[in-house]
């Protein structure tokens, strides 16, 4: 069944000189803009006022109908240009239901296949879920039970070496005693040549090297059972160290004997217990000292000083920490020692020095006289000059 195409409008009547000569018909004036239409942010209300208050409503009315008419005449061409395609493509269009039919069994098949491949597909994908999981879980509870028999092999290990250690400091205060002679055996062999204080000290800084790593297994382990368990063990080696450790330090401040002193403080820096270190060189070599200088009692209270001048117990604590302290600064401040940890000038020698003037001569700093102030003041600042100028 032919169909007639849409019947196009009368042609525009014969051109004239005017519009030969003059602006074409489908021109628009520059306030005039088609491609705004276009804009997806196209709003009338707000095209139309703006354009309002400088172009009359009949021109703006005239102009939107002339462009309106255009538009028609563009879509009626469109459809008559591409008419005969547009008929035919109704006759070409033969027995589409059966064709849909057709193909319509093989895609229910396909789509069967496909749901059947994705279910199968999904459980391999659920199994491989839950063995990576199981093989996670594997790997955390691996990773404890190792992280518990390093720490039982440790806490066994610092046993053994603690009761290498003699019970008794008094069996190896005399450092010149070789330890062929004392029978002291270390690793299964004795280290001729050896003194007996330098090996304990050896021995001491392996044990804090031992404890230094069982505390790294105990922060990462605290709350488990088997450490709560081992709780006990751990505190008894922990202090037996501490007290093993102290009197080898003492022992090596009395004899001056370098190895030992170093090994000791690197066994004090292994176990983060530089304090105690440093308060016992301050009760065992520098309070006997200072105590000399400016005497006071226990309470607090003066014992036989002369005045509150500070100048002379300067002069003379200087002189002491030159020849009784000197050495353990220069061991604690070499380079690349490893001690710099340790600040036995601030917390062991002035520490000391200033709780003896608070105690032996407490006016010494009295804002009530002035001249005496003034002058221990500057002979402070002199005696920690010096301090600082020697370490």
């Amino acid at each position: 069944m032919a169909v007639d195409p849409i019947q196009t409008p009368p042609p525009p009547p014969p051109r004239s000189n005017t519009y030969l000569f003059s602006d074409p018909l489908d021109s628009h004036p520059l306030w005039f803009k088609p491609d705004l239409f276009l804009s997806p942010n196209f709003d009338s209300d707000s095209y139309i006022s703006e354009l309002r208050t400088f172009v009359p409503f009949d021109t703006l009315r005239s102009e939107l109908q002339a462009h309106l008419t255009s538009l028609n005449h563009e879509l009626i061409d469109l459809i008559n240009r591409d008419y005969a395609d547009f008929v035919n493509l109704s006759t070409k269009l033969v027995d589409v239901d059966s064709a849909v039919v057709r193909m319509r069994a093989p895609l229910l098949e396909l789509r069967e296949k496909i749901e059947g491949f994705r279910g199968s597909v999904e459980s391999s994908l659920v199994a491989l879920k839950n063995g990576l999981e199981q093989r996670s879980e594997a790997a955390a509870t691996r990773e404890v039970l190792e992280l518990l028999l390093d720490t039982f092999h440790v806490v066994s290990k610092v046993e053994k070496l603690i009761k290498e250690l003699p019970s008794v400091p008094a069996d190896w205060s005399n450092g010149d005693v070789n330890l062929a002679e004392k029978n002291v055996v270390s690793n299964g062999s004795i280290e001729n040549g050896t003194n007996v204080r330098e090996t304990q000290s050896m021995l001491l800084e392996r044990i804090a090297s031992e404890m230094n790593r069982l505390k790294f297994y105990i922060a990462h382990a605290q709350n488990l059972p088997f450490i709560q368990n081992m709780e006990k063990r751990i505190q008894s080696a922990s202090l037996l160290l501490d007290a093993s450790l102290g009197h080898c330090f003492v022992d090596g401040l009395e004899h001056r004997d370098e190895s030992v002193i170093y090994n000791c403080l690197r066994a004090y820096a292994a176990i983060d217990n530089t304090s105690s270190a440093e308060e016992i060189f301050r009760t065992t070599v520098v309070a006997p000292l200072v105590q000399k200088i400016i005497p006071h009692g226990p309470s607090g209270v003066a014992v036989g000083t002369s005045g509150d001048g500070l100048e002379n117990d300067y002069q003379e604590i200087k002189t002491c920490i030159n020849k009784d302290c000197k050495f353990l600064l220069e061991i604690s401040s070499a380079e690349n020692s490893g001690l710099l940890v340790f600040d036995f000038l601030a917390n062991s020698i002035l520490k000391e020095v200033l709780s003896a003037i608070q105690k032996g001569k407490p006016g010494a700093f009295s804002p009530g006289r002035p001249t005496e102030f003034l002058i221990n003041y500057k002979s402070s600042l002199d005696f920690l000059a010096h301090l600082e100028g020697s370490t």
